[in-house]
């Protein structure tokens, strides 16, 4: 005859195996779920791999000289001469660095100033 220990004994052995195979079942969607991912990881890497490949031989420096050649009248290309770069100190003041007007000036004073002041060539570099 069965005692009401081996009734709850079989019952705690129903929920364990239960819950097992609800763990087990989990990791196995899991595992997929990584499967999955390594494979779009590693098609995302390829695809990396082919657009460098892409991007040095577009960039191959023979290439570009060939077709510079083949555009030359349209493009109308030259070299950069030295005296053509400037460092940044050499460029002119940013237009906030311009002074202002007086404000007790008299207001013709004022405006000859702002329009001695539109003349002067500004830059825009940044600091």
């Amino acid at each position: 005859m069965l005692r009401t220990l081996d009734i709850v004994l079989i019952i705690i052995m129903t929920a364990a195996a239960a819950v097992t195979y609800t763990i087990k079942h989990q990791a196995e969607n899991k595992l997929e779920e990584i499967r999955r991912l390594d494979a779009a990881i590693k098609l995302e890497e390829d695809t990396i791999d082919l657009l460098k490949a892409d991007w040095a031989l577009l960039t191959q420096p023979s290439r570009l000289e060939r077709l510079a050649a083949v555009f030359a009248a349209d493009l109308q290309l030259a070299p950069t001469p030295p005296t053509q770069l400037a460092q940044p100190s050499e460029l002119p003041m940013l237009r906030a660095e311009l002074p202002l007007p007086e404000p007790d000036s008299k207001a013709e004073d004022g405006i000859a100033a702002v329009i001695e002041a539109d003349r002067i060539k500004t830059g825009s570099v940044a600091r």
